[in-house]
Formats: C-alpha cells, sequence, structure tokens
C-alpha cells in the first residue's frame, strides 16, 4: 500500500499567522490549519516552504500523538499537533508552534488574533483517520 497523499493549500497569511486548509480527499478528512507567517524558513519563527514531505506517525514527549514531517530543508522537529495560534511573536502576537501545523475544526479568534479552534479534537480525529499511513503532505501556496 502506497502513501497517503495530504494537501495543506495556504490561503492567506498575516503577521498573524498562515492559514488555510489540510484535506486528504481518499478519506474525507478536511480541516483549517494554522502556521507560521513566512518569514523565510528561519527556525522557530517561520512556517516551512512549499513542497512535498513524507509525514510518519510519532509519538512527542510534548504533544503525545502527531505525524512528524521528514526532510524539511533547514529544519527539523515539524510536526502536525494541536494548537490555536501561530502569530509573529517579535510583532506582539501569540503563538503555539515554532513551525508546525495546527488544525483545527473552525477559525475564531483568541486574544484578539486570527486562530484556528477545536485543535485537540480535530487532531485526534486526523490521528484516528490516518491510521498510522505513511502521508504524503504536498504544502502549496494560493496566497
Amino acid at each position: 500500500m502506497g502513501r497517503t497523499k495530504v494537501f495543506l493549500d495556504r490561503k492567506w497569511r498575516s503577521d498573524e499567522g498562515t492559514f488555510g486548509l489540510l484535506t486528504c480527499p481518499p478519506v474525507g478528512f478536511a480541516a483549517f490549519v494554522c502556521e507560521l507567517p513566512w518569514r523565510n524558513n528561519q527556525t522557530s519563527i517561520s512556517c516551512i516552504p512549499p513542497g512535498e514531505y513524507v509525514a510518519l506517525p510519532h509519538l512527542s514527549h510534548t504533544f503525545g500523538r502527531v505525524y512528524w514531517l521528514q526532510d524539511v530543508p533547514g529544519r527539523s522537529f515539524i510536526y502536525i499537533h494541536p494548537g490555536n495560534v501561530g502569530g509573529d511573536e517579535a510583532k506582539g502576537y501569540r503563538s503555539h508552534t515554532e513551525g508546525c501545523i495546527l488544525p483545527g475544526r473552525r477559525r475564531g479568534a483568541l486574544w484578539g488574533q486570527e486562530a484556528v479552534l477545536m485543535s485537540r479534537p480535530t487532531v485526534t480525529e486526523f490521528l484516528d483517520t490516518m491510521q498510522g499511513r505513511e502521508l504524503v503532505v504536498r504544502v502549496q501556496e494560493y496566497v
């Protein structure tokens, strides 16, 4: 059995974060996502570059069950994990990520900034739906 294709389509971005959709058509999964703003792929302050990445199931000491994107240029430990906000902290926004992908069921606001909501149950649904499959995550820009 081959790897399952997942699409991360970035739709809009600002200093409050990069937002889009995470979809896996073969299994019918869809969620909103939040990532950091683009800051030239700088560690801990930028989202990752567009491209295709293998993602493997992983048990993180911090987040528990996650998917871990492999071979991201210049980066390590890029996970799909729970979180709500991904703003530029240098500009006064809050962030629950240092480059990872944060899925959520809905868009909304927390602390006066754009956010994804219901992240923990959305990540659990994603993990349960993927059933430990190896994934190929295609990160695409539409912004």
